[in-house]
């Protein structure tokens, strides 16, 4: 199992994932982009943002569907991995459950499909969006907020350190009270954690935060651990 987990960068700040990904793809495939997470109003500028931020992967083409409905007909064992992009987490995961998609992706990567998550498309491989719900608002109403939840019961949230101080005081005082019914990760924008079989390990250049049992700890870029090991 191979998942790139980022926390909502793009350019510089997700350099070093992206060289990894490339590492690991079959670039001989196609790559599919998911930009469900946004407003299909925005789709365009969705896939011109994508053909930029994966200039350097060099993969034979990029698709992207505009509904998960399109998910659904794809035979995604075609493609090198599956990218989700960033927006709203509910919209997203709404969107990929009505539809039968987050089964179809679920197999896939039981298949050991690849994946590249960026923040709502991250979030959603963790255990629950209870995470983001101070960040997302749930506007479609979604109620089954269970995630892929491959990091072992542990939820995420994305872009922690780079927002407003005062927003970030407002974070950190919901994640530590919520982490003590559940563990999060909050990463920030320039790291991404690689999952890699059992192996987790953190790609990026700042310290990323650990919330457990209304506790937050700080930890080191390059931090590694292992999924079924207590963090």
């Amino acid at each position: 199992m191979k998942k790139f987990l980022n926390g909502g960068g793009c350019g510089q700040q997700t350099a070093p994932a992206l060289k990894r990904f490339s590492d690991v793809i079959d670039r001989t495939k196609p790559l599919l982009y998911i930009p469900l997470a946004m407003e299909r109003a925005q789709y365009p500028g969705c896939f011109s943002w994508i053909q930029d931020e994966l200039r350097e992967v060099k993969v034979p083409s990029i698709e992207m569907v505009t509904s998960a409905d399109e998910i659904v007909q794809k035979e995604l064992d075609a493609y090198c991995a599956v990218f989700i992009g960033g927006g709203n987490t509910f919209k997203l995961l709404y969107e990929l459950k009505k539809s039968g998609a987050f089964d179809k992706i679920e197999r896939f990567i039981e298949r050991d499909g690849i994946v590249f998550g960026g923040s709502a498309g991250a979030i959603i491989f963790g255990h629950s969006l209870e995470s983001c719900a101070l960040a997302d608002r749930n506007d479609v109403g979604l109620e089954d907020i269970a995630g892929y939840d491959i990091l072992n019961g542990i939820s995420l949230l994305c872009h922690y350190t780079n927002q407003t101080e005062e927003k970030q005081r407002e974070s950190t005082a919901y994640l530590t009270e919520l982490s003590k019914r559940m563990p999060i990760i909050a990463l920030p924008e320039e790291d991404t954690l690689f999952v890699n079989g059992e192996t987790v390990e953190t790609i990026g250049t700042k310290q990323f935060y650990h919330f457990e049992g209304g506790i937050g700890i700080e930890r080191e870029p390059g931090y590694t651990y292992t999924i079924n090991q207590k963090l």
